[in-house]
């Protein structure tokens, strides 16, 4: 009996590998970029913690590879910005606007941070959109 258990589960599983279909794996289209990339809302805060901070803007969709970086460059000095902190998203090419969202880890309680944030493809290439210097004070521990 546990033969035959044993050889329906390996007649399963060998099945459904072959026969499986890999839509989860698979990568969305490249689509159009777009002809001039533009900061719509933002930045602004969203969450500033004492020892971390969210970013958050909204950008017309830039098109392009599907994975993109939201990328916000900051210090406590606004001509050196030589901090990075980035994260990934996923754009959907069905909506006209893109919300990126990046969280700064690391920071000190009760100090001045400056920032600017710009968005580039997976591959590095800048969708050649940068916001102005900006400034953000973390607030004392609790």
């Amino acid at each position: 009996m546990n033969k035959l258990l044993l050889k329906l589960a390996m007649t399963v599983m060998v099945g459904n590998l072959i026969y499986s279909t890999p839509v989860a794996t698979q990568e969305s289209p490249t689509t159009k970029k777009a002809a001039r990339v533009r900061i719509t809302r933002g930045p602004e805060i969203e969450r500033a913690d004492p020892e971390f901070a969210i970013i958050r803007w909204t950008s017309n969709n830039p098109g392009g590879s599907p994975v993109h970086y939201g990328v916000v460059r900051y210090g406590t000095d606004p001509t050196k910005l030589h901090q990075v902190a980035k994260s990934p998203i996923r754009l959907n090419s069905g909506h006209s606007l893109t919300v990126f969202r990046v969280r700064m880890d690391s920071l000190k309680p009760r100090t001045i941070y400056y920032y600017t944030v710009e968005s580039m493809e997976a591959n590095g290439k800048s969708d050649q959109v940068k916001s102005t210097v900006k400034r953000f004070t973390t607030p004392q521990q609790p």
